[in-house]
């Protein structure tokens, strides 16, 4: 069957669904207040529907006077019973399948449920209108005269044999429906090798040869592949290997600080960038014009949004507005409501909103401290724990302390480098790092994922500061005294430049 007709048929499918998201445009509030109805009626004689009394909820008022927010760590234990084979518990059909991200305090790992609606209904009709938003926005797109690249995680089977768990990527290879794996470039065994080295240099050999005219991946993760493919060629752009290439689908980090390195691997004017906005527990928002750093929050895949503005969030003792009530250029926390059995969970996101009517969001942090600039999702109580466990061991005391992302460069690792103020210094810098390295990579399985054999991330590096660095930089910044404190992690380097040159 030749491309050409494939890529017809496949744009005029596509666009076809556009009309149904023509639908929520119109009336986001309804379709919401539907999506909800929908999830309520569903899971009415689950325990937890039973509990909170799902069928006598009939409006927005009754379902947040009756179920209280929740965070990972309320859920956990129903979660584990679903893991040892009960069903029936927050959502009524099976669920077999577990996405494991990184932990909470309490956890190294969180598993959250993926049912089958889910996949469908969420993930897997996500990934259509990914490629059909970019479709319809490019006449000229001839993204089925080729094949993608899908760069996703490997798939691990939980012991007892009563659940799957991996990462949300490898779920969806393992469940795409045939025509997709028709169009993708990889082995579904390639795709999901559980050795990282291996499969990159699989990878690399899958598809030097062939047509490839798309890409999806996290930047960090991708950027260590482009780098190899052109370590193998010996070519000095991706273009010579893959001329045909059109776009890049990414999300997972911040696409800014890879940016300029993507613009030199991929020297196309032409060349798109669409950013998702996907995660483990469901696939919110999808870019839908070229050139915008806006995402359209897709309002009828089974999920109902809520948000916390942050200038009065307070955890589960927040309270939630609906979509209805949101306003401009506001940071909230989100709020979710799932077809995988999640009821008024705090993902732990902040977004604003660019514009109401379609409604479209910028992703802008974490309701914590974060650095997630490959993936990592390294949040401060990881980073309180894994000090606390280095000082312990090398009888040493810290002051004051930030991180900051060191990041990549050409084919440069990145890194995460530390500004540590000690009131005790320890004797051996060398085996306070490697300490404070390993305790992270035991509470964190991302951060982990990225240290293994140095592949996206490098040790640590460790800067000590002179005494008093941190109190002189808060004096020159006017914060001194009173509720400003030194900022502990950050996505960019803004707060390290300025101390490594007052040290």
């Amino acid at each position: 069957m030749p491309f050409s007709f494939i890529n017809t048929v496949a744009s005029w499918i596509l666009k076809k669904r556009h009309h149904q998201i023509e639908l929520f445009l119109q009336y986001p509030i309804e379709v919401q207040q539907e999506v909800l109805q929908n999830l309520l009626q569903t899971a009415k004689n689950t325990e937890v529907g039973k509990e909170y009394g799902f069928n006598e909820i009939d409006n927005y008022t009754d379902f947040v006077e009756r179920i209280p927010l929740r965070k990972y760590e309320d859920i956990e234990p129903l979660i584990t019973r679903t893991r040892n084979g009960e069903q029936n518990v927050f959502w009524p059909t099976p669920i077999n399948w577990f996405a494991k991200s990184s932990g909470t305090t309490n956890a190294k790992s969180k598993f959250i449920p993926v049912s089958q609606e889910s996949l469908d209904d969420c993930h897997l009709n996500a990934g259509t209108d990914m490629l059909g938003l970019y479709v319809y926005g490019n006449e000229e797109a001839a993204l089925f005269t080729g094949k993608g690249l899908i760069l996703g995680g490997s798939s691990d089977v939980y012991k007892n044999s009563l659940s799957n768990f991996g990462d949300l990527s490898a779920i969806i290879i393992e469940n795409l429906p045939f025509w997709a794996e028709y169009g993708s470039a990889l082995k579904q065994e390639t795709a999901l090798m559980r050795d990282w080295e291996t499969k990159l240099d699989a990878i690399v050999n899958e598809t030097i040869g062939e047509n490839i005219t798309s890409i999806s991946g996290v930047p960090s993760w991708m950027l260590v592949l482009l780098n190899r493919v052109l370590e193998v060629t010996g070519k000095s752009n991706i273009l010579e290997v893959w001329p045909n290439l059109e776009v890049y689908f990414h999300g997972g980090v911040n696409f800014n600080p890879y940016r300029a390195q993507y613009h030199k691997l991929i020297p196309k004017k032409s060349f798109k960038y669409f950013e998702v906005y996907n995660a483990s527990e469901g696939f919110f928002a999808i870019q839908d014009r070229n050139h915008s750093y806006d995402l359209l929050l897709m309002l009828d895949y089974g999920i109902f949004y809520e948000f916390i503005p942050m200038d009065a969030f307070d955890g589960t003792n927040s309270k939630a507005i609906p979509l209805s009530e949101v306003k401009k250029n506001k940071n909230y926390a989100m709020v979710i409501t799932t077809n995988g059995g999640l009821w008024r969970y705090i993902i732990g996101d902040t977004v604003k909103f660019t514009s109401l009517y379609p409604f479209r969001i910028r992703i802008t942090g974490r309701t914590k401290h974060f650095i997630n600039v490959f993936g990592e999702e390294l949040i401060i109580e990881n980073a309180e724990e894994a000090l606390k466990h280095a000082c312990l061991k090398t009888k040493s005391a810290v002051l004051e302390y930030t991180v900051a992302p060191i990041f990549m460069k050409g084919k440069s690792k990145g890194a995460h480098e530390w500004m540590v103020e000690f009131s005790k210094q320890p004797k051996d810098l060398d085996y306070f790092t490697e300490l404070l390295d390993n305790a992270l990579k035991a509470l964190n399985s991302d951060y982990e994922a990225k240290r293994y054999i140095d592949i996206t991330l490098k040790r640590p590096q460790i800067n000590i500061a002179r005494k008093g660095l941190f109190y002189d930089w808060l004096k020159l910044k006017g914060k001194l005294g009173g509720q400003h404190k030194v900022p502990r992690l950050s996505n960019d380097r803004d707060f390290m430049d300025d101390l490594l040159k007052m040290n």
